[in-house]
């Protein structure tokens, strides 16, 4: 059964960081790209940043280009998201999700439960 368990929500004020986690199980990780999405309250579903299944190639939305970086571990499947610079339109809940393919496909067949991003003063 393929999970994705996220990790590192909290709550964070304007200009500070966080380090978001995501544990892979029951599928061959290194094939696959993986990404984050995220989503605030009464608005949907926006992708985040994606990585490919070699971490060879990094990709971010705009609106997080220059403060978060993605990167993840082979070895332990795991796959991380450094946010950096946060500011309060960063609130929101935060999956992890697995692409189709070892690439970017924009399409994707698992999520985790998310962690929730609260950024506040």
């Amino acid at each position: 059964q393929v999970q994705l368990v996220e990790s590192g929500g909290g709550l964070a004020q304007p200009g500070g960081s966080l380090r978001l986690s995501c544990a892979a199980s029951g599928f061959t990780f290194s094939s696959y790209a993986v990404s984050w999405a995220r989503q605030a309250p009464g608005k949907g579903l926006e992708w985040v940043s994606g990585i490919y299944s070699d971490g060879s190639v990094t990709y971010y939305a705009d609106s997080v280009k220059g403060r978060f970086t993605i990167s993840r571990d082979n070895a332990n499947h795991m796959v991380y998201l450094q946010m950096n610079s946060l500011k309060p339109e960063d609130t929101a809940l935060y999956y992890c999700s697995k692409d189709l393919g070892q690439y970017r496909t924009g399409a994707f067949d698992y999520w985790g439960q998310g962690t929730q991003v609260t950024v506040s003063s």
